[in-house]
């Protein structure tokens, strides 16, 4: 969206114009909007609160949106619900959070072993990815904006090393989405729990590991005090996406400008966010390593087991569900390509020149 065009249209409304064919046009606009992140997650609820703020920019404040944190008005995993019954008018969540109305809507945030941020916003905006996510979301009345990706994240917080799948068995680990069903096949007790009750229920020992973004928000939620082991990579979130999801009615009321204006802030969203955990997370990495944490990689029996089991569940997962079925064959083609080219680019520069840089210190 060419926001010079938005701006544009704006200025070319003149003081000649009747007032009730500015009204009329210009209307002004009221929404209210939940975030599935509470307010203390500065980057996941900062950024929804960010597109708030620029909408209302960008339309003199004509369209104004009022963003609540979760549990203010609807807990972060009933966002969706609201959004598609109309108690709400728009929602700011990673569509993984609802994946138990339907497992297809893992694929528009993360998936174990899926694409990175770069790859996954290429899939959205050029591979067909935006179409699908529409076709899935309009079953539930909404419509939905790509707005905000972490990045890579972390594998977690753990309270004793995993030196291999013998340690898998049982633990009670925190992790939503489709990684959940997958630690289950690899012996692991997944826990969905939201972020608010994560840091007490690890405290007590209710849980022995979580995992929830990277450094700059494991920092602020304090998991260092009772987990010392910090695993990485996060293999089932390379990067994940965040939508803003609007009730279908309320977004096709809007003028047109104004939907300009929305679609406008959120893809200012998609880059903002993933540049702020960018420049945040090592500094993070850094405080969090002096406070006694133990950076640990995740032993490779566990990466190929969890590899194996991945693809292997989502095979199974398409011969009982057509449309995961259409959606998972159009994304391993994707991936499939980005894999390789960004082998023989991204990777082998990788490669080199970080273990380069770190042999210089």
């Amino acid at each position: 969206m060419n926001r010079r065009l938005i701006l544009g249209a704006a200025a070319l409304v003149t003081p000649a114009l009747a007032a009730p064919a500015l009204a009329q046009s210009h209307p002004e606009v009221n929404w209210r909007v939940s975030s599935a992140f509470p307010r203390n997650l500065d980057v996941l609820f900062g950024t929804g609160d960010a597109i708030a703020k620029r909408v209302a920019q960008l339309t003199e404040n004509r369209f104004r949106i009022r963003f609540f944190p979760a549990g203010e008005v609807v807990p972060g995993p009933q966002v969706l619900d609201a959004v598609q019954s109309g108690s709400l008018e728009g929602g700011h969540a990673p569509l993984y959070y609802f994946g138990g109305k339907d497992p297809a809507l893992n694929f528009f945030t993360a998936v174990p072993f899926g694409l990175n941020a770069r790859q996954n916003m290429a899939w959205l905006q050029y591979g067909g990815g935006n179409a699908l996510c529409d076709e899935l979301l309009g079953e539930f009345n909404c419509v939905g904006l790509p707005a905000g990706d972490t990045g890579a994240q972390m594998g977690g917080w753990f309270r004793n090393e995993v030196k291999g799948m013998a340690d898998l068995k049982g633990l009670k680990f925190r992790t939503p989405g489709l990684n959940g069903q997958l630690f289950s096949r690899l012996g692991a007790v997944p826990q969905a729990i939201a972020p608010a009750d994560i840091y007490p229920s690890l405290e007590r020992g209710a849980l022995d590991a979580v995992e929830f973004v990277g450094p700059h928000d494991d920092e602020k939620l304090g998991f260092v005090r009772v987990a010392r082991y910090y695993y990485y990579p996060g293999f089932w979130e390379a990067g994940a996406h965040l939508h803003f999801i609007s009730n279908k009615e309320a977004f096709n009321r809007l003028p047109e400008s104004y939907k300009a204006a929305l679609e406008s802030a959120c893809g200012e969203a998609n880059a903002n966010m993933l540049a702020q955990y960018d420049h945040l997370n090592p500094q993070a990495l850094r405080r969090l390593v002096a406070a006694g944490a133990q950076l640990r990689p995740w032993p490779r029996e566990i990466m190929q087991a969890a590899w194996n089991e991945a693809n292997a569940m989502y095979d199974e997962m398409s011969a009982k569900n057509e449309r995961f079925k259409k959606i998972w064959t159009a994304y391993r083609a994707y991936r499939q390509e980005e894999y390789q080219w960004f082998r023989v680019a991204e990777s082998s520069f990788d490669n080199f020149a970080f273990p380069a840089a770190a042999a210089q210190r």
